[in-house]
């Protein structure tokens, strides 16, 4: 089981939202991360076969699916980051709805429909009009359509917006339970999201893909890079401007800031244990992109 990115750009007009993307991923968890404008969600809809590149190719298994894209979309499951639902039906009613659209047996679908509600917590609401639904409840109705055919290849696109913190953490114990056999694509500026359970972590900025390791290796370009500052409130804005700050916070000696940086900020600073954070920030800061 293979995904091939190759050389893929996209162009809207005279706007480059992707340039010369490659990558080949296998089995397990990928994590695309970048701030919102780097491409994700463009690329994202290239490979659930929405959009086709401007240039380059992506292949599934060594099948072009710009050309053959029923190849591909029997075997993926897709959550777009605008997920909608209709309203006036229950849960049950909508996922049997999309199990019929995406040709599952009606014996199956019972069968997987039930599993997914018990898995996401929508057991109890299964006849509630989706309509009524808190986000973070819809997000969890869009994630179940989105395994209703137990994908090869799942795709997620910012999937935690609207979940409260337990959602969210369910929501990555559930993906990594599934990375075993398939390639699951988890696309989000959330660096929390992706650190606890992607291998592998595409980072992408301006339509590039900046870098791609694994988080270790991210993280050792930010050793002995990472500072602790303790400033009074006045120099905060002075150095807002002339660092990358990840955290200031108040506290009864001043604000306590933390800082990536080559150098020393200040004479006062002491050195921190670098996070995937602070490597995600020092990596687009140093392209001029606002995190």
């Amino acid at each position: 089981m293979e995904l091939q990115i190759e050389q893929v750009s996209k162009n809207y007009g005279a706007k480059h939202a992707l340039s010369g993307i490659t990558l080949k991923l296998k089995p397990g968890v990928t994590g695309l991360l970048g701030p919102n404008g780097a491409g994700k969600s463009t690329l994202m809809r290239m490979l659930a076969t929405i959009e086709k590149p401007t240039h380059g190719s992506i292949t599934w298994n060594g099948v072009d699916i710009a050309g053959k894209p029923q190849v591909l979309r029997k075997e993926l499951g897709y959550l777009p980051q605008d997920f909608g639902v209709y309203p006036n039906l229950t849960p049950l009613e909508f996922l049997e709805y999309i199990a019929a659209m995406k040709g599952l047996s009606p014996r199956y679908a019972r069968t997987r429909i039930n599993e997914l509600l018990e898995i996401l917590n929508l057991s109890n609401d299964r006849k509630r009009l989706l309509g009524g639904f808190s986000g973070g409840m819809r997000q969890r109705v869009g994630i179940a359509q989105a395994l209703l055919n137990d994908p090869s290849l799942l795709i997620v696109d910012e999937p935690t917006v609207g979940l409260d913190p337990g959602e969210r953490i369910g929501f990555r114990n559930l993906l990594s339970s599934l990375s075993g056999d398939r390639i699951i694509i988890l696309s989000t500026h959330i660096v929390t999201d992706i650190e606890s359970i992607a291998p592998s972590i595409a980072l992408m900025a301006k339509g590039r893909l900046v870098k791609y390791a694994a988080p270790e290796n991210l993280l050792q370009s930010v050793e002995q890079k990472v500072w602790n500052c303790i400033l009074p409130a006045a120099s905060l804005p002075e150095m807002q401007a002339k660092y990358t700050i990840s955290s200031a916070i108040q506290r009864s000696d001043g604000i306590h800031t933390r800082i990536v940086s080559d150098l020393r900020p200040s004479a006062n600073a002491t050195l921190l244990p670098a996070s995937l954070e602070d490597a995600y920030l020092y990596t687009v800061s140093s392209l001029g992109v606002q995190p």
